[in-house]
């Protein structure tokens, strides 16, 4: 039996709104995690002494998500100690990296059991955290890369902008993508669509959390209009005089608290312990992009994953790309040609929220269950990363 690396479950958090008062605010981001990772075990009946590996993303590893949160949240699990654990970050593409590196160990015949998870709670570690926002003296990059990009480099929303203005997207178009996030993430949630993927948590006032927090179903035109620019400065507009400013906070991605995880292990573990594989991992690619324009690296992403699939856009089936911004999934589908209906048909992050270490596990649920419920073969995951990369991942359901 060939080493497949397959997919046996997906589960999350509800999407938790990552500001203080949140469903999820008074829930530690460890044990968020650990919730999870129990929940996924329960499931699978499996015995926790059997996973080789658990792999975690996150993006802001201080604070409370400092220490190799992924380690705590296994043992806070009750794993045995004897279970190992790191946290990665690839920024918004941490958790689907953990994914890529677990598949690849399973491939590779490193693992045979591994766990691929991703935690952020940004109600508690708020972002930027880790580029030592509470202290202005620190500077994450040096000098050396002052030398080579002497201007300096921008926060994601003005990337967002620089895109919009590339590629002539308007604020119409913007809040039409947004209102359409919401609405399909409400029908979905409507249909029990994400009933599958999501797992309860107790809040720390007692109360049972069990829906996605962040979706508006009452999301309309004429409400994401009135809002205004989020990211235009004097100093910003002043560098970039062209831009005029077209994302607010309805057509962006939330602040978001959540934790997500998947099973992972080969074709040949699943058949030794009865269990039925959802999917198979079917391809990966990982690539830089401009760091100022920074959210476009999906786009070639997904051309380098589809060369290497030997696919072309036309076969697959439903297409998972992080709405980090409207712009990001718009570009990408202006210059992919991609079918607009098989684009996150459930909603996306603007409506689902994007909790920035889990995303990309998250998405990997949400996709596993459409190519279910839809009866596609193939699916596309892509997501756009600080700093200028992006990660792609097709799966195959089995």
């Amino acid at each position: 039996m060939s080493n497949d690396a397959v997919i046996i479950d997906v589960v999350r958090t509800p999407s938790g709104r990552g500001k203080a008062g949140g469903a999820l605010s008074g829930v530690h981001p460890a044990d968020l995690l650990a919730g999870v990772l129990g929940e996924l075990l329960a499931r699978n009946d499996l015995d926790p002494a059997l996973v080789d590996d658990v792999i975690g993303g996150c993006v802001s590893q201080v604070g409370e998500q400092a220490n190799n949160i992924t380690r705590t949240a296994l043992l806070s699990a009750g794993f045995p100690d004897s279970v190992p654990g790191a946290t990665v970050d690839r920024q918004c593409g941490s958790s689907q990296q953990a994914a890529s590196f677990a598949a690849q160990g399973v491939i590779a015949g490193a693992y045979d059991i591994v766990i691929a998870c991703g935690v952020e709670s940004m109600s508690r570690v708020p972002l930027g955290s880790s580029l030592g926002a509470a202290d202005a003296r620190q500077d994450p990059f040096g000098s050396l890369m002052h030398e080579r990009y002497p201007e300096g480099l921008v926060n994601q929303g003005v990337s967002a902008e620089l895109i919009n203005a590339r590629w002539d997207i308007g604020r119409d178009e913007l809040d039409a993508f947004a209102a359409r996030s919401h609405a399909l993430a409400a029908a979905a949630a409507a249909r029990g669509d994400f009933a599958r993927e999501i797992v309860a948590v107790t809040a720390s006032d007692g109360m049972i959390v069990t829906a996605d927090e962040t979706i508006r179903a009452g999301t309309t035109l004429d409400s994401l209009a009135g809002l205004k620019p989020a990211f235009h400065s004097e100093k910003l507009a002043e560098r970039f005089p062209d831009l005029d400013w077209r994302i607010t906070a309805g057509n962006s991605s939330p602040l978001t608290d959540g934790a997500s995880a998947a099973l992972i292990m080969s074709a040949e573990k699943a058949a030794a312990l009865g269990l039925t594989p959802r999917a198979r991992f079917h391809s990966f690619a990982v690539t830089g992009s401009d760091p100022l324009l920074m959210l476009t690296g999906v786009i070639p992403a997904t051309r380098r994953i589809l060369d290497r699939a030997r696919l072309g856009i036309d076969d697959i089936d439903a297409y998972e790309v992080n709405e980090a911004f409207a712009c990001v999934p718009l570009v990408w589908q202006r210059e992919l040609g991609a079918d607009m209906a098989r684009l996150n048909p459930r909603g996306g992050a603007i409506a689902l929220g994007h909790a920035l270490g889990s995303s990309g596990t998250r998405l990997l649920g949400t996709l596993l269950n459409e190519l279910e419920s839809s009866g596609g073969r193939y699916g596309l995951q892509t997501m756009c990363e600080g700093g200028g990369m992006a990660n792609a991942t097709i799966i195959e359901r089995l």
